[in-house]
């Protein structure tokens, strides 16, 4: 098994190859990482994979002395192809994962067995299995400057939400007639350059793709948000396709604001 200080080794296939990190220790919490590198052209998926794809799915079961491990997801890119819109990651991603022990005086064994896909124009599903021994005392000090830099990608909730990352302005649904669509405006303080808007539903629900639209501020109290506040990006749903959009009364959403200068997510229960 291999040591914290070198982390795991890494497990090769045709395409990309993967490792497990160790990185630092906040009070219990253990933090640790998975890499993917992967060949020029290749990607991988987010843990919404967008109109089609494969999320990936981290196993830990086999680990020793772990009550949770966490995994934390930085923000994705929107990826044309060509049936389909995907979520994802190109060349590279690392996954920062928090890891909580069962008796944090004592090491702990992690075990990951992964499933995961790797496209190029068809999409490859890929295993792979690790394991890492993490001991608290060796992982005093700050984190790897790798993790740290994936962590800051990681879209921020609202108690953590820095003031200049994105945010939702308004969020309206439109569930009836032959037409029915979402609505998220969102500020961008730093720039809108990137912007995009991904939609989560519970319980196996299909939201299809937001599309931004050409303008957020196109009249009425837009236009007024707007020129007050700047930085607006209007996103929209098209549900009509789906036939499901009466199941979304009710329901809450995850809503993930990504941009070059930032990310965060919030959650909308739609009335």
């Amino acid at each position: 098994m291999a040591c914290a200080q070198d982390g795991s080794a890494w497990v090769k296939d045709l395409h990309s190859q993967l490792r497990l990190l160790a990185g630092s220790r906040t009070g219990s919490v253990l933090m640790g990482g998975v890499e993917i590198q992967m060949e020029p052209g290749w990607k991988t998926y987010w843990r919404m994979p967008g109109d089609a794809g494969v999320p990936p799915s981290f196993d830990w079961s086999g680990s020793t002395n772990v009550a949770s491990a966490k995994v934390l997801y930085p923000s994705p890119v929107r990826m044309s192809e060509p049936a389909a819109e995907t979520v994802g990651y190109k060349h590279s991603v690392l996954f920062p994962v928090e890891v909580v022990p069962k008796d944090p005086s004592r090491p702990v064994a992690l075990a990951l067995s992964m499933e995961f896909g790797v496209c190029r124009e068809i999409c490859i599903p890929a295993e792979a299995k690790f394991s890492l021994a993490l001991s608290p005392g060796a992982m005093d000090g700050a984190p790897s400057a790798e993790i740290l830099a994936a962590l800051d990608k990681v879209p921020r909730p609202k108690a953590s939400r820095h003031i200049d990352d994105p945010q939702v302005t308004r969020s309206m649904a439109f569930l009836e007639g032959g037409t029915p669509h979402l609505v998220v405006v969102a500020r961008f303080p730093r720039g809108d350059g990137g912007a995009d808007l991904f939609i989560e539903a519970p319980d196996g629900l299909y939201v299809p793709m937001a599309r931004r639209m050409p303008e957020a501020g196109s009249g009425g109290e837009a236009r007024l948000e707007a020129d007050a506040a700047g930085g607006l990006v209007r996103f929209e749903v098209d549900l009509s396709r789906t036939g499901n959009a009466a199941e979304l009364r009710g329901k809450t959403l995850r809503l993930t604001l990504v941009s070059d200068a930032g990310a965060a997510e919030s959650d909308w229960t739609i009335p």
